[in-house]
């Protein structure tokens, strides 16, 4: 019981231990209270985060899907169709029955309610850490302190409606654990089964804890006396289960028709999920399912205050030092067995995504779950710790020590306010913004800019200041009504004042305008820059006048809205007399394809975000206009240069767009050449061919003349057939092919009334491919022959007679068939072919074919052959048994043969 520090009156003493009593028993309650009015009133300085709108999608479209409306849910990606809706459905639910409409309200009440499940998973957090730890309250009241205070965690407790409640989700089921093996009864463990339901349903790597529970009851069936102790652990175990289960399924609609489809949806987007982003981690830019195995390990290494991790690690080691020491079996019902599982809870998720190679992006946000496990862990330690030490006056300078280092983790919460997911620990360098910016990938910069605006507002009192930026400003930035009428944004035709852009679009810092946003996570991540030139430093005129003097020096790449020079990896847009009234404008230059989201991709150049302008406008000098954008040394590839009208800027309506290409030929000049090469297609479809980048790795690119934007709207499917089935995930063995569904406008443009998409292709042997708009068209592929199988096939012809001679020459040697046709045009191999097999003995064909007597390996002319210098060349490797003759030729299926021809490979 707590003791006074100070000598009390008498007539007061008698309250004191009433007093002392309460605070010990509901100090982690008032600590709670004490969080969550802080966060009620903090809450509307955090802005939205952009995949709170995908959950609001998600949660509407499973509405109707529970009202008999299955149309919207069937629109929204199918990535999205198996995201959990055990939150996201009930904040949606309160928004309508509330009668909200405008997105600033919306905005509030989500923050609020997600920050409220936040907290309320904090105090299950220090219930359970009670149970842990008995009469020593101190180390449980820490372990509540230790995951309240984590800066990240926190902020994104705010605009995050998935991963911190995951999060709180598991810490509220390992309550549920703990007590019921502690009370051991069935009503307990059925309560268990609704909390581990709702994990499952909100993310599927819940179901370790349904597996793990399972496990822990068969060792108390083990353990157990045989008879009605092994009958009562059987009763609660099946008890458990089908609570999990039904619950699960009461609150996934979308599941509601076929379970065990929305299974393995479910379980095929955990583990290779389809989106890949690039993430600059530790100075160098990796793809998001390509990223060294200690990814997670070491973000959470530079992002959690040391204090806290140096007691978690403490703690590891004590609870892993427990689990061997005896006396006592550890799979026994017991602290130490939970001590266990905290530890599996902690370790195996982030060691199973380093061995597996687990796509993972912003930072550790996907693993933020084992936080929990991690502060009971480190709960642990301290306690372990503080009862290592022989003196009070020791132990309570440990509990001291703790208590200032929390102190200054709060004060660094307060300093970084409201920007607390920007957080670094000491071992980063957090002095310099440039350092971070080059070295880590920073996620949720949108978030910035109600901070922003709210600087902007400061620095500008009684006056209404012209403002654009790329995010809206209804969902992104939720204003009050107060601060809408206190700006214009970016439609209006007055000339804009500031420009808000996240600082990951702004170019080289030796160009950088004076910042009118100084604090430094600030800096970090958002900034306001003037647009007029006047506001420029001396020294970014004079920059930007020797950028103009060596650009014009040189010859125009793209005459334009904007005369496009070249100079290096720089790129410089240029408008002679320039009217000082027009609208202003940024400027891209967009990798091509245009979006990094997409599976396992492998082109040459890096799929980065787009490069965009200096600060997302031009600058005006004298009578001329001029934007800058610089490009990373190692790019090579396609660019899709566009230039957007500041003052009526909508995304995706560029006021022009040009393809063009750092490397040589272009892309659409591989597309006029193939189209050459090719058979003609169909009106109504695309010309599909597949394309090597510069680093010798596979894309589909997909091309229509003519085409109307409706063209793009069709979904287009692609099926891959492996050369081995064990390139594809396990749970698509059984069909042998990797079915994807896409949008072929996500991955293309549409310049001068042609479509262009280009779909890069996984890395493994491709053995045929069919694609195409389902009841629209569809083509068959196949890789391209090796260009050396071809030359050899050639040179092996010199000087030799065919074995005969129809449209094509027919050339049989050393188990080949190889056809040649010296003038080709694609008219001549638009038909399919066939090639019919008899073998010296019957029972050398398959059991199907010995009846027909011959083999027919039929196979479009592109499966083994292609232009070749010219000419058309196909190799066609024949059977290894004895061939006694091959018919083969052309045909058109429903109207017969084109040409035959026969060859008696033994005769020959």
């Amino acid at each position: 019981m707590l003791k006074p520090l100070l000598p009390i009156p008498s007539h007061l003493a008698t309250f004191w231990p009433a007093v002392a009593s309460f605070l010990t028993t509901h100090a982690g309650l008032l600590i709670c209270a004490l969080f969550l009015l802080t966060g009620l009133t903090t809450a509307g300085h955090y802005g939205f985060e952009l995949d709170a709108l995908n959950q609001r999608q998600t949660a509407g479209g499973n509405w109707d899907y529970i009202l008999g409306r299955a149309d919207r849910i069937e629109t929204l990606y199918a990535v999205d169709r198996v995201y959990g809706v055990a939150f996201a459905l009930p904040l949606l639910l309160a928004e309508q029955a509330l009668g909200l409409e405008d997105y600033y309200h919306i905005h509030r009440l989500r923050l609020t309610l997600a920050h409220l499940f936040f907290i309320v998973g904090g105090y299950f957090c220090w219930r359970l850490a009670c149970n842990l730890f008995g009469r020593r309250r101190l180390p449980a009241l820490f372990a509540l302190l230790f995951y309240l205070l984590h800066p990240r965690i926190y902020a994104h407790s705010f605009f995050n409606g998935k991963d911190p409640v995951f999060l709180s989700m598991l810490v509220i089921a390992l309550y549920l654990l703990e007590r019921a093996f502690r009370r051991n009864t069935p009503a307990a463990f059925a309560l268990l089964g609704i909390g581990v339901g709702l994990l499952v349903n909100l993310r599927i790597m819940g179901v370790m804890l349904l597996a793990a529970t399972l496990v822990m009851r068969g060792l108390d069936w083990r353990y157990a006396e045989p008879g009605p102790e092994r009958k009562a652990i059987l009763l609660t175990a099946a008890l458990f289960t089908l609570a999990a289960g039904l619950t699960w399924y009461a609150v996934t609609p979308y599941a509601w028709a076929n379970p065990v489809d929305y299974w393995l949806a479910s379980l095929n987007y955990t583990v290779n999920y389809p989106l890949v982003f690039p993430q600059l981690f530790q100075g160098e830019w990796f793809f998001s399912d390509q990223l060294p195995p200690h990814y997670g390990i070491a973000w959470f290494g530079i992002t959690t205050p040391l204090p806290i991790m140096l007691l978690g690690v403490i703690g590891i080691g004590a609870a892993m030092a427990a689990g061997f020491r005896p006396p006592g079996n550890i799979f026994r019902n017991g602290r130490r067995r939970f001590a266990a599982l905290l530890l599996a809870a902690l370790l195996l998720p982030p060691l199973a995504a380093a061995l597996l190679g687990s796509n993972q992006y912003s930072d550790w946000r996907h693993s933020y779950f084992v936080y929990g496990p991690f502060c009971l862990l480190a709960a642990g330690g301290l306690a372990g710790l503080t009862a290592a030490l022989s003196h009070r006056r020791w132990r309570l300078g440990a509990y001291g020590l703790t208590a200032a280092g929390l102190g200054l983790i709060l004060l660094q919460l307060v300093q970084i306010h409201p920007l607390q997911h920007f957080y670094f620990n000491p071992l980063t360098d957090r002095t310099t913004p440039e350092y971070l910016r080059g070295h880590y990938t920073f996620r949720f910069q949108e978030l910035a800019s109600w901070a922003a605006v709210q600087r902007l507002l400061s620095l500008k009192p009684g006056t209404t200041p012209a403002l654009w930026t790329r995010y809206r400003w209804d969902e992104n930035i939720p204003l009050s009504p107060a601060d809408r009428r206190r700006l214009l944004f970016g439609g209006d035709d007055r000339q804009v004042d500031y420009v808000l852009a996240p600082t990951g679009d702004l170019s080289r810092p030796d160009l950088a305008f004076n910042n009118a946003y100084p604090r430094l996570y600030h800096n970090t991540v958002a900034a306001l820059r003037p647009l007029d030139s006047a506001r420029m430093t001396a020294a970014a005129i004079a920059a930007y006048r020797e950028i103009y003097r060596q650009a014009t020096a040189g010859k125009p790449v793209i005459r334009a809205d904007y005369t496009v020079y070249r100079s290096g990896q720089r790129l410089t847009f240029i408008k002679e007399n320039c009217p000082p009234d027009s609208r202003d404008a940024w400027f891209a230059a967009t990798p091509f394809p245009r979006t990094p989201q997409i599976r396992r991709p492998n082109p040459a150049e890096p799929e980065l975000p787009p490069f965009r302008s200096h600060s997302n406008h031009r600058v005006r000098l004298d009578n001329l206009c001029l934007a800058v954008i610089q490009l990373p040394a190692d790019f090579q590839g396609d660019l899709l240069l566009s230039r957007h009208n500041l003052g009526r800027f909508r995304l995706g309506e560029p006021v022009w767009s040009q393809l063009y290409s750092l490397s040589s030929p272009g892309l659409r000049e591989r597309i006029a050449r193939r189209r050459q090469e090719m058979p003609p297609v169909p009106p109504n479809a695309f010309a599909v061919f597949q394309d090597r980048n510069a680093a010798g790795n596979y894309r589909l690119i997909y091309a229509k003349a003519n085409c109307a934007p409706t063209d793009y709207d069709a979904p287009a499917f692609l099926q891959i057939h492996p050369e081995n089935r064990a390139d594809l995930p396990f749970y698509q063995w059984a069909s042998g092919i990797d079915n994807r569904e896409f949008s072929l406008a996500r991955y293309g443009i549409r310049l001068d009334g042609e479509c262009i998409a280009v779909y890069p292709l996984p890395p493994y042997p491709i053995a045929a491919l069919l694609t195409g708009q389902t009841g629209i068209w569809e083509t068959n592929l196949y890789p391209p022959p090796n260009p050396d199988t071809l030359r050899a096939a050639a040179a092996a012809l010199a000087n030799r007679q065919p074995n005969a001679r129809a449209n094509f020459d027919l050339y049989f040697r050393d188990k080949q068939l190889t056809y040649l046709r010296e003038t080709c045009a694609p008219a001549d191999i638009a038909a399919n072919f066939f090639l019919h097999i008899t073998p010296m003995d019957t029972a050398d064909l398959p059991p199907e074919r010995q009846d027909a007597g011959f083999a027919n390996q039929d196979f479009p002319f592109a499966r083994y052959g292609g232009p070749f210098d010219g000419q058309c060349l196909a190799a066609v490797p024949l059977p290894d048994y004895p061939v006694k003759a091959i018919r083969t030729g052309q045909y058109v299926p429903g109207q017969g043969e084109i040409w035959s021809a026969e060859l008696t490979p033994q005769r020959n």
